[in-house]
């Protein structure tokens, strides 16, 4: 999947860092991962992201070009990698007990793993410009009260589906109720419409359902609790398996859709893209994705938050997803720090313009002119509550258990029951 995809396979001119700029500077000593004074006075750090397509590919150098060039005295040192070879390359780089200056996190269980490993510094006594930033886009970097990254972009999840197709089945309005979407579901079956297109193969994006619908039943404190227990088998857990199943029973999905992937040729964004399905339930990445693996459909997509269901305890404004961050590394230059700055605050504008990132910084949604994107920009700020991509919250282990168990749930392998009994053994090996 394309690298600008957030959560997937998805800066400052600084005067006065206090504190922790001082143990930054005197850190970088020793060199660590490529940081610290250079042979000729200029301090050096190393910046791994993973813009290796457009917009990244040409923004992220153009920003890091105007930064040196505004401060001579300091050289960043990019390496760009694919999601997939950039997640292999830190995982070997982690293990070794180094890190990047500056690196691509999306927070959760991994970046939770290298902050209780020593490896990552903590820049809440520094950050004094995270409360310029959205508090949505800050949650996944935080731990006990502690920030640990800076984000740059944030989205969530919802369905978009298609205008035109909804009303050849006679609706008129996005559904707001669990009850209602499936009555959507039968609607667009008898008027002869494929309802979802589905990535069964690629397993996360059927988690979305089973995470949602979680949300929805248990809430999200039940869920942050099953994270500490590390027990799922609670009630709201198994009637979100049920529910869910009650969507497959219906057989809403594409034809083939256990051997679809997401953005290949036919698969779940060419099927959306082509309008021969009404819903996919996606990232705020999804009409791009859409466009590029199919025509796109224009004026004819809409966007509706995941619905609530009736007598559970969560609220249509929590929402999930997920975003992009950087995080340093322990002892990396203060100056990545203030490179950070620039890039998120000096640069937000062109961020946003490009078309690939959602705003992180407080009132840049209004600048907007993708409706569309606008939707879920605005959600994002009005949200009540927020979880991050389960496959991304949980240790790796849990996560993947998380993919595999729903996806075996969808292809009616598993039983609700199961899938519970299944992350909770995962969450206590883990």
């Amino acid at each position: 999947m394309a690298s600008t995809l957030p959560s997937r396979r998805s800066f400052l001119a600084l005067s006065g860092l206090t504190a922790l700029s001082v143990s930054l500077t005197a850190a970088c000593g020793a060199g660590g991962s490529g940081g610290g004074p250079t042979a000729d006075g200029k301090v050096s750090f190393a910046w791994w992201n993973i813009a290796t397509t457009e917009p990244g590919k040409s923004l992220f150098p153009q920003i890091s070009a105007a930064f040196t060039a505004a401060h001579p005295d300091i050289e960043i040192h990019t390496t760009s990698l694919e999601n997939e070879a950039f997640k292999s390359k830190l995982t070997a780089t982690t293990s070794s007990g180094k890190l990047p200056d500056v690196f691509q996190t999306w927070g959760g269980g991994v970046l939770r793993q290298q902050v209780e490993a020593g490896l990552v510094e903590d820049l809440t006594d520094v950050f004094d410009w995270s409360s310029r930033l959205t508090p949505v886009s800050l949650q996944p970097y935080q731990f006990e009260g502690r920030t640990y990254a800076v984000p740059y972009d944030i989205g969530m999840v919802g369905f978009w589906y298609n205008k035109k197709l909804f009303a050849s089945a006679g609706i008129t309005a996005p559904p707001a109720t669990w009850a209602a979407f499936l009555e959507d579901v039968r609607r667009l079956k008898a008027a002869g419409i494929t309802p979802i297109a589905l990535a069964g193969k690629e397993k996360w994006p059927g988690h979305y359902y089973w995470a949602y619908l979680a949300m929805r039943v248990a809430g999200l404190a039940a869920l942050r609790q099953a994270a500490v227990t590390k027990d799922f088998t609670a009630p709201g857990f198994v009637r979100a398996g049920a529910h869910l199943k009650e969507l497959v029973d219906l057989q809403p999905f594409q034809e083939a859709f256990l051997g679809a992937g997401y953005a290949t040729p036919g698969g779940q964004a060419a099927t959306m893209g082509n309008g021969r399905a009404a819903m996919e339930l996606m990232g705020q990445w999804g009409p791009s994705v859409q466009q590029d693996a199919g025509a796109g459909l224009g004026a004819d997509l809409g966007f509706f938050p995941f619905p609530t269901v009736d007598g559970g305890a969560g609220r249509a404004t929590e929402v999930f997803g997920g975003g992009n961050g950087f995080a340093l590394r322990k002892g990396a230059p203060k100056e990545a720090l203030d490179f950070l700055r620039f890039l998120v605050l000096e640069n937000q504008s062109k961020l946003v313009a490009s078309g690939a990132y959602l705003p992180v910084v407080k009132g840049a949604e209004s600048r907007l002119t993708d409706a569309d994107r606008k939707v879920v920009a605005e959600s994002l700020v009005k949200a009540t509550g927020f979880q991050l991509f389960l496959d991304q919250a949980y240790p790796p282990a849990v996560g993947q258990e998380v993919n595999d168990s729903v996806a075996d749930l969808i292809a009616g392998k598993k039983t609700p029951e199961q899938v519970t009994t299944s992350i909770t053994e995962a969450a206590k090996s883990a």
